[in-house]
């Protein structure tokens, strides 16, 4: 255990936000995302798991220790229903809640289609798989910088 640092976090997980840079992406998926092939091609090659953790859950955690990006407007982004891209589902709302409170204030996340947003996560630093059952339970974001103490 160590001081400060949310429980939820696993050392691998821990691990690969502390390597990802400025603008590295990262995405957190629900059970039924082709996260184990996806995470394949990913900078990490590999699958990194919060399994008995909704969405909302391991996104509160993971903002607990992860900045994202302010010098964008795709700094957090949704997979959009198919045939309804503007529909916000109930596990969309929970972690929309956690993004603003880790930011305090109101910051949308974008839609981002469904193929879109599989090839998006091709190319990401890494996928976090939850143990999210409901629909539309993935999420992209960007790491943003931590300013020096003044």
């Amino acid at each position: 255990m160590l001081k400060g640092i949310d429980n939820r976090l696993n050392a691998e997980v821990l691990a690969v936000l502390r390597a990802m840079g400025h603008g590295d992406v990262l995405i957190v998926a629900d059970t039924n995302f082709p996260s184990d092939s996806v995470a394949r091609a990913t900078v990490t090659g590999k699958l990194l798991r919060m399994e008995n953790l909704t969405c909302a859950e391991a996104v509160n955690a993971i903002l607990s220790v992860l900045p994202l990006d302010t010098f964008v407007d795709d700094f957090a982004g949704r997979m959009e229903v198919v045939g309804n891209p503007s529909e916000v589902p109930p596990v969309q709302k929970e972690v929309q809640a956690e993004i603003d409170r880790a930011e305090g204030r109101p910051r949308p996340m974008i839609g981002i289609e469904r193929f879109a947003f599989y090839d998006m996560a091709r190319k990401s630093y890494a996928v976090i798989q939850t143990g999210e059952r409901r629909f539309y339970g993935c999420f992209m974001f960007r790491k943003g910088v931590i300013p020096p103490e003044a």
